[in-house]
C-alpha cells in the first residue's frame, strides 16, 4: 500500500531486490533505514539479507512466475542487481507489465554486456578509451597480437562474472588466453568474440552515477582491487575489496570525468533510443593523457556498493524513485564526510573451484559500531552461517580517515574465520601511499 504525501513523498512501499550478493545486502541495509519502506524482499538473497526482510525462492528467469508474485505481493519497486538479468531484458519485461524497476533496459545495458558494442559506441561519441580491435576468428586474433605492443589486454566480449579479462605480458600468455576463450570455451558464449586492447598505464578508479535518462549525479570516486592476491597478483575476480572516496582524486578530475565521459555517454545512448535509467558505472584509468574508459557497467558495482552505502546520507529510496520517475534533479544527494572500505573474505580456491557448506565463526562478534558485515556467499542453516559462494563476506568499515577505516576492518577480520578463508591484506594501501 502506498500513501501519497505530495510529490515525491511516499510511505509504505514494498520493494523487491533481485540478487544474492554483497551488493544486494548493502542496498537492502540502506533501504531498510528508510521510514518509507514497508516490506523488503530479496530474490533469492543470502544468509545476511534474511535479517533485513524476507528471502524468497523464485526463478528470476521464469518471468511469468516472477511477475505473478510481484503483482500478488503489491511490489512498488524492483531493483535489479546482477548484470545478467539486465542483459536478458528483465527490465523491459517488468516495464511492459506496468512494474516500476530500477535498472536500464536491455538496449541501454548493452554498454556492459557487449564490450565490442561499447568500444564502437565510445569511438562514435568521442569518449576517451584504449585503442582496440575485435575478433570472432581465433586465427586472425592470434595473428593480430603478434604485431602489438606488450603487455596487451584480452577481453571476452560478453559477461564473464568480472573474470573474462586477461593482461598478457608476452605472446605465449596472449595465445593461451585467446585459445582458452575462443576455442576451449572457458567463458562460454561470452568468449566467442573477443576485444583486444592496448594496455593503459595509470591509476584505475571506479565511477558511479545515478541516472534518470537525462540528469546524472556522480558518487564519490572509489577503487576496486580485482586480483585475488596482494600486490595485484593472480587471476581476476569479481572484486576483493574497495575504498571510497579516493584521497588523490580532485574535484577537477571528477568534473572532467563528468564532462568527457558520463554526460556524453547518456546523451549518446539517448540519441540511439537507448534511454539509461539506473546506475552507470565506468571503470576508468587515469592516464597521463587524462581519464579513459576501460569498460562500462550498467549497474551498482560489487564490492563498490558495500563501501558506498556506508557513506550515503540521503534516503536511497528517494533517489531510486526519483530516477525511475525522471526527476532526479529534484533530489539533493548528500554523502557523509568520512571514508569507507570493504574487504572481501573469499572461499579457498576462489576464483577457481571452491567448497560450500563450511561453518563460519565469529559473525556475531565482528560486527557493530562502525563495522557492518555484508553477506555474499552465505547461507543460514539451523542458526549457523555457512559458506555458499566464492566471495563469502564483506567487512565494511568507516572512519574519519582512510587509514582509520582500514584498521577497523582488518581488526574485525581477526574475529572471523572459516576453513580456507582468504583475503587481501593490502586493500587501499596504494592510495594511502600515492602509488599506482
Amino acid at each position: 500500500m502506498i500513501i501519497e504525501l505530495g510529490r515525491g513523498r511516499i510511505l509504505g512501499m514494498n520493494v523487491l531486490i533481485i540478487g544474492s550478493g554483497g551488493r544486494e545486502h548493502a542496498l537492502g541495509w540502506k533501504l531498510r533505514q528508510s521510514p518509507k519502506i514497508n516490506n523488503l524482499y530479496f530474490s533469492p538473497g543470502n544468509g545476511g539479507t534474511s535479517s533485513l526482510g524476507r528471502n524468497i525462492e523464485l526463478n528470476n528467469r521464469d518471468h511469468r512466475q516472477l511477475i505473478a508474485w510481484i503483482k500478488e505481493n503489491h511490489i512498488d519497486l524492483v531493483i535489479i542487481g546482477p548484470d545478467q538479468y539486465l542483459a536478458e531484458g528483465l527490465t523491459d519485461i517488468l516495464l511492459k507489465n506496468g512494474i516500476k524497476v530500477f535498472g536500464p533496459i536491455k538496449k541501454a545495458a548493452e554498454i556492459e554486456w557487449s564490450k565490442s558494442f561499447a568500444k564502437r559506441f565510445m569511438v562514435e561519441e568521442g569518449i576517451p578509451t584504449a585503442a582496440f580491435a575485435t575478433f570472432t576468428n581465433v586465427k586472425k586474433a592470434l595473428a593480430y597480437v603478434k604485431g602489438q605492443k606488450l603487455p596487451i589486454v584480452i577481453k571476452a566480449d560478453g559477461l564473464a562474472l568480472g573474470k573474462g579479462v586477461i593482461i598478457a605480458g608476452n605472446i605465449s600468455e596472449a595465445n593461451t588466453a585467446l585459445i582458452d576463450m575462443m576455442e576451449k570455451g572457458k567463458y562460454g558464449a561470452a568468449g566467442c568474440s573477443v576485444v583486444i586492447e592496448e594496455y593503459l598505464e595509470g591509476r584505475e578508479i571506479s565511477i558511479h552515477a545515478f541516472c534518470d535518462g537525462e540528469t546524472t549525479v556522480l558518487f564519490p570516486a572509489s577503487q576496486d582491487h580485482k586480483r585475488i592476491y596482494d600486490n595485484d597478483k593472480g587471476p581476476n575476480t569479481g572484486g576483493m575489496g574497495t575504498i571510497a572516496p579516493l584521497p588523490w582524486v580532485t574535484p577537477a578530475l571528477m568534473k572532467e570525468i563528468d564532462k568527457k565521459i558520463i554526460r556524453p555517454t547518456i546523451a549518446g545512448l539517448n540519441k540511439h533510443n537507448r534511454k539509461f535509467v539506473g546506475v552507470l558505472f565506468p571503470g576508468i584509468m587515469v592516464t597521463k593523457d587524462g581519464p579513459k574508459v576501460i569498460e562500462f557497467n550498467a549497474r551498482f558495482g560489487d564490492p563498490e556498493t558495500q563501501s558506498y552505502m556506508r557513506l550515503l546520507s540521503t534516503d536511497l529510496l528517494d533517489i531510486l524513485i526519483a530516477c525511475v520517475e525522471g526527476r532526479l534533479s529534484d533530489v539533493k544527494i548528500k554523502w557523509h564526510n568520512r571514508f569507507a572500505c570493504a574487504v572481501v573474505l573469499a572461499s579457498g580456491g576462489y576464483p577457481g573451484k571452491y567448497k560450500k557448506g563450511i561453518s563460519i565463526r565469529g559473525v556475531d562478534k565482528a560486527g557493530g559500531g562502525e563495522i557492518v558485515l555484508f553477506h555474499a556467499g552465505t547461507k543460514k542453516v539451523k542458526n549457523q552461517f555457512v559458506t555458499n559462494g566464492g566471495r563469502v563476506l564483506n567487512v565494511a568499515a568507516t572512519g574519519a580517515s582512510l587509514t582509520e577505516a582500514l584498521n577497523k576492518a582488518y581488526q574485525a577480520i581477526k574475529k572471523l574465520d572459516f576453513k580456507g578463508m582468504q583475503f587481501r591484506r593490502d586493500i587501499g594501501k596504494k592510495s594511502l601511499f600515492g602509488k599506482r
